[in-house]
């Protein structure tokens, strides 16, 4: 399982997104869409949902941010079947 500090999860949103991008390989438009869909699913606290987005990363991309440069890709209509999926999974 993937850790993340508590220094990492206060890190400004440009921060924190150059932190999942560097370890899953994610650009922007992903992130955004990740934390949109997490937040429209109920999760409104900021901490709570950014630790949800680096469970999910682990989940999708099958790795905890460990690999040497990254770049995970979903596919067309892959980022929003991983998220469902993992929404079902974690009854969000």
């Amino acid at each position: 399982m993937y850790f993340i500090s508590d220094e990492e999860i206060q890190m400004t949103d440009y921060a924190f997104f150059k932190l999942c991008e560097a370890r899953f390989g994610i650009n922007r438009g992903v992130y955004n869409t990740i934390d949109d869909m997490f937040y429209q699913r109920g999760i409104k606290h900021i901490l709570s949902r950014r630790k949800t987005i680096v469970a999910f990363l682990v989940f999708a991309t099958g790795t905890a941010g460990d690999i040497e440069n990254p770049r995970y890709k979903f596919g067309h209509g892959g980022l929003s079947a991983k998220l469902s999926q993992y929404c079902l999974v974690n009854n969000l």
